[in-house]
């Protein structure tokens, strides 16, 4: 699934690996400084909310979450032996919310 999401954003922003490199995280975040500088990203979201409006859909303000479950060990011990209560355990396709 996540090859095809990389895929279907390349696509979107018109990436082509095959002819061009992907921009480095500098690049992007000199790009995000400038569209934050000329207050550019309220406008291009205006731009975006208005065409989704003229298609009758709806844009509205949220938040991205990276949900990516890792390997990691399965100890929640500290390093004193003793279970951390911030610490917890979850297993791939169990988010623990419910629809």
């Amino acid at each position: 699934m996540r090859s095809t999401t990389v895929r279907a954003i390349r696509q979107f922003v018109g990436l082509d690996l095959g002819r061009e490199s992907a921009p480095d995280a500098t690049t992007l975040l000199k790009f995000r400084r400038l569209l934050e500088t000329h207050q550019l990203t309220e406008t291009i979201f205006a731009t975006i909310k208005a065409h989704l409006a003229s298609q009758g859909l709806m844009l509205r303000e949220g938040t991205i979450v990276d949900a990516t479950i890792i390997a990691a060990p399965s100890s929640t011990k500290n390093a004193k032996g003793e279970r951390d209560p911030k610490m917890h355990q979850t297993k791939k396709g169990n988010s623990g919310t419910s629809a």
